[in-house]
């Protein structure tokens, strides 16, 4: 059993939004629009902060890929707060982390993996393990998906825990913790914030918002082990607290958002020796704006033109254009709600998804292919507090 003793992200008990979940349960969480039952499309799994072990935490929706609208399919019990998540390649499993700070009577959170029904896009709980770290935020699958990568946000560590030939994940085999702290005041220990590997799968990066460091490691996909190296891959200005790194589609550039002073740093990257080095820092919010922001999330386009990252605060999606190693400022497109944690884009790059967590809704939005630009859909769905958007090929209509 998880109980969520603590969340930097819970607003429910504040709120009173607890009082109105069974309403969001009953309804479903969609305004339902009528699609063409055969349309080809895509399923979008959203993980949400609800704090229950017997609600509905996961949704599952199919977008349409011409229009942008959403459309329930059913809502899925995936464990306490699961803020995050990931799928396998061939879309068998899914694994999410439970954003708690205790798990089975210790101080973690969780790590859940999932089968993934074909006909339905439906979970079955296979197993969970601690994540040996509060509040995990993060996780990716490396490269060879045979061990997942976890961020623990209060704990201040990146752990991994093994994958088996069914899908299981196993108790974690490799934890690192962070050490250190920066000058702002959310900078007083270190919070791991992002932990993923690069494209080439030799090295896994973990970004902590709480040292202003990118910690470079290797991990033994085999044995679970986890090796750090001595130095950082990266040092960002300090009180920038970096949260979330994205790699470009040509793997020789990288992006750095940076939650606490509203920035994104454009980096080259050194595979040899899994390093980064800065290019550029820009502003994400526009010039002449007045009042408190913070960075979540960033994301570059399939085609390696255009990168995209959220203000909360501005609420807001910066739209740069990619020009070699150069970031210009393009568009801010309100997102249409408050607090837009996670965004993401479909796998053609034609729409953009972005999740309101404080006001619980989604919106969509077509992509310009030439300029970039953002452009409502006029589609949108109520939903509780958004937390994280996965989007993939609809599966359940193959051969259909």
């Amino acid at each position: 059993m998880i109980r969520n003793l603590y969340s930097r992200r819970s607003f429910l008990k504040n709120t009173g939004f607890g009082l109105v979940l069974a309403s969001f349960s009953l309804v479903g969480c969609a305004r339902i629009v009528p699609s063409t039952p055969d349309a080809p499309g895509y399923l979008v799994y959203i993980g949400t902060n609800v704090n229950s072990e017997t609600e509905n935490t996961i949704f599952l929706y199919r977008l349409d890929p011409t229009t942008g609208a959403l459309t329930q399919v059913s809502g899925l019990k995936g464990g306490a707060s699961p803020t995050y998540l990931t799928l396998d390649a061939k879309r068998q499993h899914l694994y999410t982390v439970n954003e708690t700070s205790e798990f089975r009577g210790a101080k973690s959170g969780a790590v859940s993996a999932f089968a993934i029904n074909q006909q339905t896009g439906g979970l079955t709980l296979l197993s969970q393990e601690p994540s040996q770290g509060g509040s995990p935020c993060y996780i990716s699958l490396d490269r060879t998906e045979k061990a997942v990568l976890v961020a623990n946000y209060m704990g201040g560590n990146v752990s991994v825990l093994p994958v088996a030939a069914d899908g299981k994940v196993g108790a974690p085999t490799g934890m690192n913790q962070h050490q250190g702290s920066g000058p702002h005041k959310n900078q007083n220990m270190p919070h791991a914030h992002c932990f993923l590997p690069d494209p080439a799968n030799k090295y896994a990066f973990a970004v902590d918002l709480g040292t202003d460091k990118v910690y470079s490691y290797q991990v033994e996909p085999a044995t679970g082990k986890l090796t750090a190296k001595p130095e950082p891959a990266f040092t960002a200005k300090p009180g920038a607290g970096p949260r979330h790194l994205t790699f470009h589609p040509n793997g020789r550039s990288a992006y750095l958002i940076n939650e606490l002073n509203s920035t994104v740093t454009a980096l080259a990257y050194d595979a040899a020796q899994g390093t980064f080095r800065e290019l550029q820092t820009v502003s994400t919010l526009p010039a002449g704006f007045v009042g408190d922001n913070s960075c979540a999330d960033i994301h570059v386009s399939p085609n390696g033109k255009f990168l995209y990252a959220s203000n909360r605060g501005h609420n807001s999606i910066a739209v740069f254009g990619i020009d070699g190693s150069n970031l210009t400022l393009l568009q801010h497109e309100s997102t249409q709600g408050k607090t837009p944690r996670n965004f993401t884009l479909d796998p053609a790059g034609r729409l953009l998804l972005v999740g309101n967590q404080n006001s619980n809704n989604v919106f969509t939005y077509h992509v310009d292919q030439k300029t970039g630009k953002l452009r409502p859909t006029g589609q949108s769905i109520d939903i509780p507090s958004p937390m994280f958007l996965f989007v993939t090929s609809d599966f359940t209509r193959a051969g259909k």
